[in-house]
């Protein structure tokens, strides 16, 4: 019998100094790390389009895309829960339990994460623009509000969904956008964020992202 392919993460052989540790083939990475599960990667440069056979892959030029030689995928939530269903992983077997991670996974990307992102975008790539401060705060009541339901729902818990799993990932990894004050005004969103970075396997994700930059 062949053996089964490695799987492979697309993602990017450079970015610019602030974006590196925040791309989000991180996620991917971090999941693959938890299990223990080696892949390779297949790296593009930020700076230039993916090409059409790419986007027969990612339809919009984005990483990560993922295969692992039974399914060719893309989006980071997909990912992450085709990795752990196929390992049997990072995910919990009660029912009740389970659903609740995978609404938290839909939740990061859908509910968290825009009006984080929206903010960031605002303050880093257009604060010298004479609209930026009213468009800011337009948005930032919207983030604050986010944040706080979220701190809200996890309240004094470990992690979101009983034992660690995809759901932590994809939140924790969004809780890198906030501005610094955001957290340090939510200790307990902080605690939880850093709880999650403690993790060794999110050491080995991120090395191995830093790994894959080249100058």
């Amino acid at each position: 019998m062949a053996a089964k392919p490695l799987p492979t993460v697309s993602a990017f052989s450079w970015v610019p100094p602030f974006a590196r540790g925040k791309v989000r083939d991180l996620r991917v990475r971090w999941a693959l790390e938890e299990i223990g599960q080696r892949y390779e990667t297949e790296l593009y440069d930020a700076r230039q389009p993916r090409d059409g056979d790419y986007r027969k892959w990612q339809p919009f030029g984005q990483v990560p895309a993922y295969r692992d030689g039974v399914v060719e995928i893309w989006e980071t939530g997909a990912i992450l829960l085709r990795i752990a269903e196929d390992s049997g992983q990072l995910l919990p077997t009660d029912p009740t339990q389970r659903w609740h991670a995978i609404s938290w996974l839909f939740a990061a990307l859908a509910s968290i994460e825009p009006p984080l992102n929206m903010v960031m975008v605002l303050g880093k790539f257009n604060a010298d623009k004479p609209w930026s401060a009213d468009a800011t705060g337009a948005v930032q009541p919207w983030a604050e509000n986010r944040l706080d339901q979220m701190g809200e729902a996890l309240g004094d818990d470990e992690w979101l969904a009983g034992d660690f799993s995809i759901a932590d990932i994809a939140v924790s990894t969004v809780l890198m956008l906030p501005e610094p004050a955001m957290m340090d005004a939510r200790p307990r969103l902080a605690a939880y964020r850093d709880r999650a970075f403690a993790r060794p396997a999110h050491a080995r994700a991120l090395a191995a992202q830093y790994a894959d930059f080249t100058d």
